[in-house]
């Protein structure tokens, strides 16, 4: 590999699932500004749904995610209890009963939830919101836990998506990284969701992980597209021990370099082009009959905090700890600790412990990072006319892309910038070039590829 690409996949920065990134989010005090914008929200508006549950069975090493092991299901019923309540307290912010037109159930596992559990939520959600047949309702699932039981109570609960945590068959990754789930687990949990009527299948697959080599990823990527899934994802191990400290299990020694990295991202996208699938943004993949490949030959495609997505709606409300949600004022974030997220919302008060407005700047450079992100090129000169902005006041963002240019990676024609088919994978470092924030404040990112 040529030295400039692994100088490149080397640098730390931002996944940019929102902007500004949530390292930049300031602190609440209370809810009474999250309130008041939910106040303001015009009844017409749809909302999109995420709800977090932060619990798994065992915590896997190269989890990045916020959660914690629980063996038992008391706390997780304590939870949805919780969960149950944050969503009334909510929609007594709300003007009228909104449609849903996405709801996703992240985590953890939220599968964990008890069948009553999850019926009590699903039964406020109902009561607060407007969930029509047409909304997509998706949930991140182990296969390890995807039983017949399970399968008939997400169908119960109106889930018509559901995301697998597969990562790597190779029985030497699956040891590193403390999750035993070969592909009969996988294949048997894919038959149990589709002979319920579940036919949206996503598949999560990793590379970076210790041992991993590119030989392992091309063979756990062809081995999941025999199953067919609708989309399939591809993510980069990111070790950042700092952050969680179970990544210490991690034996950092066999993690792969830059070069094997670049070239197990590379050899699983071209095997899943080769098997048809259409290429979404710089890590995604779908099924070309799929809502996200029409989505990509539309240019409709945005990018949320669940990564690239099929979801337009103007407003996403965020439930459960950790849970980050977008209004058009800014973004919230519920309290990160569970203790912290219950006493709130058992006291009666919106559990928000950050918080961002966004001033016109944010907004301009926020269109401009999403429309790279999804399509890999942007007209400056159009956004910010949008905003009643002279895009000479981005010189300094152009000045910063110089070096890509320079290497082949991109172009700049008067204002627009497109990505090279080589910079592809480096798209993060052009919507870094847009950042008002990154240098402001010292936040450590992930390594771009």
């Amino acid at each position: 590999m040529d030295q400039k690409l692994t100088t490149y996949a080397t640098r730390t920065v931002p996944r940019y699932t929102s902007y500004p990134t949530a390292p930049h989010f300031e602190a609440a005090t209370d809810g009474a500004t999250y309130a008041e914008w939910l106040g303001q929200l015009p009844e017409t508006t749809p909302v999109s749904l995420y709800l977090h549950v932060p619990y798994c069975r065992s915590i896997c090493r190269y989890c990045g995610c916020h959660t914690k092991a629980a063996v038992r299901d008391d706390p997780v019923v304590d939870y949805a209890e919780v969960l149950a309540a944050e969503i009334d307290l909510l929609a007594r912010h709300l003007k009228g009963r909104r449609r849903a037109t996405h709801i996703h159930w992240g985590g953890g596992t939220p599968s964990l939830l008890p069948a009553e559990s999850l019926r009590l939520v699903v039964q406020h959600l109902n009561a607060a919101f407007d969930i029509g047949p047409d909304a997509e309702h998706a949930m991140e699932l182990d296969p390890r836990t995807v039983t017949e039981d399970l399968a008939a109570r997400l169908v119960e609960a109106g889930i018509n998506r559901a995301s697998l945590g597969v990562q790597d068959f190779t029985p030497k990754v699956m040891e590193a990284i403390g999750r035993i789930q070969p592909y009969e687990v996988v294949a048997d949990a894919v038959a149990r969701l589709r002979a319920v009527g579940i036919e949206a299948i996503n598949f999560d697959l990793m590379y970076g992980l210790p041992f991993q080599t590119g030989d392992d990823v091309e063979r756990t990527t062809r081995k999941s597209a025999e199953l067919k899934p609708s989309r399939i994802a591809i993510f980069g191990y990111a070790h950042v021990p700092w952050f969680k400290v179970h990544q210490r299990l991690i034996d950092v020694s066999a993690l792969p370099g830059a070069v094997e990295r670049m070239e197990q991202a590379e050899r699983a996208r071209m095997a899943l082009e080769e098997l048809g699938y259409v290429t979404v943004g710089f890590d995604h993949f779908a099924h070309p009959d799929d809502s996200m490949a029409k989505a990509v030959r539309e240019g409709t495609l945005k990018r949320n905090f669940q990564g690239y997505t099929t979801d337009t709606a103007p407003a996403l409300i965020g439930f459960g700890a950790s849970a980050i949600g977008k209004l058009p004022q800014g973004y919230v974030q519920n309290a990160p600790d569970v203790g912290g997220y219950k006493r709130a919302v058992l006291e009666g008060g919106l559990p928000i412990a950050r918080f961002k407005t966004l001033s016109d700047d944010d907004r301009l450079r926020a269109d401009i990072i999403e429309a790279l992100m999804t399509g890999f090129t942007v007209d400056v000169e159009e956004v910010c006319g949008r905003y009643g902005v002279d895009p000479k006041a981005l010189d300094a963002s152009f000045d910063a892309l110089v070096e890509l240019v320079r290497d082949g990676l991109a172009t700049v024609e008067g204002w627009t910038v497109t990505m090279k088919p080589a910079g592809r994978p480096f798209v993060r470092i052009a919507a870094a070039a847009f950042d008002a924030y990154l240098n402001a404040e010292a936040a450590r990112h992930s390594v771009a590829v």
